[in-house]
């Protein structure tokens, strides 16, 4: 997708509450479900622990009372096999094979299930949910249609344990700090014997967002877009952000065996050390604490959790008000009979996304549901998500998966300490050239 994505406040309407949760809104479809039935929709999603699982659970046995006769087919699963079974059934080619109703990350991956022929277009189907969050629309637009409602959209940045900084003597965190703070708040943590920050490098991409967002502090927003554009990544800036990220490695910042730590799951893997108060912070995005609510003893968000942007560098190309992010959107199979659109528009209601933010499990996008988040910390991204600066979406989902996964695995190898910042361009500019 090639556009360029400005955050902004949501100046629409907010829809009345409560979609009409009707049955087949007669478009013509003539498609099937993932298992072949008319009244059934299959949903996949990763809400797949504590109040954010059962709260989806609930969603759908509400869009089934509504609903007589149709039947709402939850597979909540842990992330990365969500991604994996997603990929096989997009390989597969066969609509049929795809769940009617699935988590969309837009970009160039949402680009080749367009050109697949594997994804609906939403543009006239869910014109007035579109309407409402069109403030977010962009990266899941496709020459202009819609493909995919957006439902959460937010940063990365840095989630802290306040409590873990305030025993290290660090008694101010500035919510934008610079790279000169940042190594100041690393070398008062570990003095004070504490780890500084997780890292699931097991799973690359949380690894590989330190790269990406050394891209958005060294390079101007249109270079790395143009760089997009013709597939030249010459520019020294991609070099700059690798050598900013190894000098971040070099602080020996990470925890015990970060090569091998997963994202996500367990209380072991990056947001579980964070969760549990065994690290100090982690660079994450705004479905932070969801997940380590999730991964707590008592299902609920940690108290402690505090967050502060990404370091600004002296004498860096970017805009400081830039930032990296994305979201989670709801994308309807080509295969999908017409009442799988009544129910992705369900979920951008007023009435999910108010029980969306009230449990803290993302940003919503429907402007009647911002006020609502719980935790005081998430509702602070919003402003600055909607502040004016341009937001670079995750690079590996902006590239599509061919060129993400190459630039992913030579970052991952940085961090190991087998390669350098050449390697990672290197590795972006011969698998954008190969396609």
């Amino acid at each position: 997708m090639n556009v360029r994505r400005t955050w902004m406040a949501a100046g629409a309407v907010a829809m009345a509450t409560g979609l009409a949760l009707t049955g087949c809104a007669g478009t013509g479809n003539t498609g099937g479900t993932a298992d072949g039935d008319d009244d059934t929709i299959v949903w996949w999603h990763n809400s797949n622990t504590g109040e954010g699982k059962e709260y989806y659970d609930k969603v759908a046995a509400d869009f089934e009372a509504a609903n007589p006769g149709v039947t709402v087919q939850v597979e909540a699963m842990q992330h990365e096999d969500m991604l994996t079974k997603l990929q096989a059934a997009f390989q597969s080619g066969n609509p049929s094979q795809i769940p009617d109703v699935y988590m969309s990350r837009g970009g160039g991956e949402l680009r080749a299930e367009v050109e697949a022929g594997l994804v609906r277009d939403l543009t006239s189907d869910a014109a007035d949910t579109i309407d409402t969050i069109s403030a977010f629309t962009d990266q899941y637009t496709v020459d202009d249609k819609v493909y995919a409602l957006p439902y959460s959209i937010g940063l990365v940045g840095f989630w802290y344990n306040k409590d873990l900084f305030a025993e290290a003597g660090i008694d101010e965190v500035s919510p934008s700090p610079t790279i000169e703070e940042f190594t100041g708040y690393i070398e008062q943590l570990k003095a004070a014997g504490t780890t500084p920050i997780s890292v699931g490098a097991g799973d690359k991409w949380p690894a590989a967002h330190y790269w990406y967002y050394n891209v958005v502090r060294q390079c101007d927003f249109d270079t790395v877009e143009n760089a997009i554009e013709t597939a030249d990544y010459s520019d020294e800036c991609f070099i700059t952000a690798g050598e900013k990220l190894e000098e971040i490695i070099a602080l020996e910042p990470f925890n015990a065996g970060f090569l091998s730590t997963p994202a996500q799951s367990g209380p072991t893997s990056a947001s579980g050390l964070l969760a549990t108060g065994k690290v100090a912070m982690e660079l994450a995005g705004h479905w932070e604490p969801g997940v380590a609510g999730g991964l707590t003893e008592d299902g609920k968000v940690p108290p402690f959790l505090g967050w502060f942007a990404y370091p600004t560098f002296s004498g860096q190309a970017g805009d400081p008000a830039d930032q990296m992010g994305g979201g989670d959107a709801w994308s309807v199979s080509a295969a999908a009979p017409d009442i799988a659109v009544d129910f992705a528009e369900y979920l951008l209601s007023d009435e999910v996304q108010i029980g969306f933010a009230e449990l803290d499990m993302g940003l919503p996008t429907n402007p009647a549901a911002t006020d609502s988040l719980a935790n005081e910390t998430l509702a602070q991204l919003i402003p600055v998500r909607d502040s004016g600066g341009k937001a670079q979406l995750y690079l590996d989902t902006r590239l599509g998966q061919s060129v993400g996964n190459a630039m992913n695995d030579a970052i991952a190898l940085v961090f190991a300490g087998q390669a350098g910042p050449q390697d990672i361009v290197d590795a972006i500019q011969s698998a954008a050239e190969a396609q």
